[in-house]
């Protein structure tokens, strides 16, 4: 087999082993993009802190600039792109489960139809010290799990409404 082929060969392995189903982003144009909405910057799926966009110059495209926050992270990316140029906006999904049980670090939780969902690390942060202490005085606790780009997070929680 000559290097050609075996290199053929490795891409197809990779491109079958890719993911079915959704794409994890779509393209959109600089201009739609908005403040609070999402865009992918350095890989990064982050949410739009500021936007502002910079007239024409005498050969160029007005250009705009984006201040993102990591969804994950909270780490700071700036990018700057003509306005008629398309950029990656992440597919962000927010669900909301039940926390049933913590167990060596990570959350087991319920989602509305009852199934079960026990791959998300208790957050290593304020958020999850919150979850850890409300969880220990039995509350009755919702979190919010954020998905986007293969990664998930739980980013969020809340007391769950009495009288269930």
């Amino acid at each position: 087999m000559s290097d050609t082929e075996k290199k053929d060969a490795e891409h197809e392995v990779q491109f079958e082993s890719a993911s079915a189903g959704a794409s994890e982003t779509y393209p959109l144009q600089c201009s739609a993009l908005r403040k609070n909405g999402h865009v992918v910057i350095k890989g990064r799926p982050c949410k739009i802190v500021d936007m502002s966009t910079s007239k024409t110059g005498k050969h160029g495209h007005a250009k705009v600039h984006i201040v993102a926050i990591d969804i994950f992270t909270n780490k700071k990316y700036e990018d700057l792109s003509p306005s008629t140029h398309n950029m990656d906006v992440p597919n962000v999904v927010r669900t909301e489960y039940q926390l049933v049980n913590i167990d060596d670090g990570f959350l087991n939780l319920l989602d509305k139809e009852g199934n079960s969902k026990d791959d998300v690390k208790v957050p290593d942060s304020e958020i999850g010290e919150k979850i850890q202490a409300g969880f220990d005085d039995g509350k009755d606790l919702i979190v919010t799990i954020v998905k986007a780009m293969g990664e998930e997070h739980c980013l969020d929680w809340k007391e769950a409404a009495g009288g269930n």
